[in-house]
């Protein structure tokens, strides 16, 4: 249930997933979950909260900026089989990353699991920052991988939760 999940920035050139992948596949570490997204659409995000709170995280232009390098590189959110081995060789390979806790479920593939995992998360007050989710495999389960802002609470919501 609760997990640590990979997050970091890859180059947007031709080449550089098949390179992460088959770092990975050499030293037999399993993606489970994967999600992949255009930086620029994260960094304009940034962009637009920041007049949302009382604090400034950077000037206009410094956005402008980062927006135009952002159109370099995509951001990954990746959940492996074995954390601290693809941590070692993310390091080793000079990705810069973010380890992060998250809750990761496996739902039956049905109508209405996802409300009621979202429904309870909400009841208890506890906002989500990620989301993503796998098709079903052999065994009609989806993996979700779930990203809270207060994890503790969150896992606790589902210690209980069998699909």
């Amino acid at each position: 249930m609760k997990r640590k999940e990979f997050s970091f920035f890859l180059k947007n050139v031709p080449g550089e997933l098949g390179r992460l992948t088959s770092l990975l596949k050499k030293e037999n570490i399993r993606i489970e979950a994967m999600t992949i997204q255009d930086a620029s659409a994260y960094v304009k995000a940034l962009y637009n909260a920041r007049g949302k709170s009382l604090k400034r995280i950077a000037s206009t232009a410094s956005y402008e900026s980062m927006l135009r390098d952002s159109n370099e590189f995509a951001l990954v959110r990746l959940l492996v089989d074995q954390t601290e081995k693809a941590a070692e060789l993310l390091a080793q390979n000079d990705y810069i990353f973010e380890i992060s806790p998250v809750i990761a479920l496996y739902l039956d593939s049905r109508s209405g699991d996802l409300a009621e995992i979202a429904s309870r998360l909400g009841e208890e007050g506890i906002n989500l920052n990620t989301i993503y989710g796998s098709v079903p495999g052999p065994d009609g389960k989806c993996l979700f991988v779930f990203s809270p802002e207060d994890i503790e609470r969150a896992a606790k919501c589902f210690e209980s939760y069998i699909p």
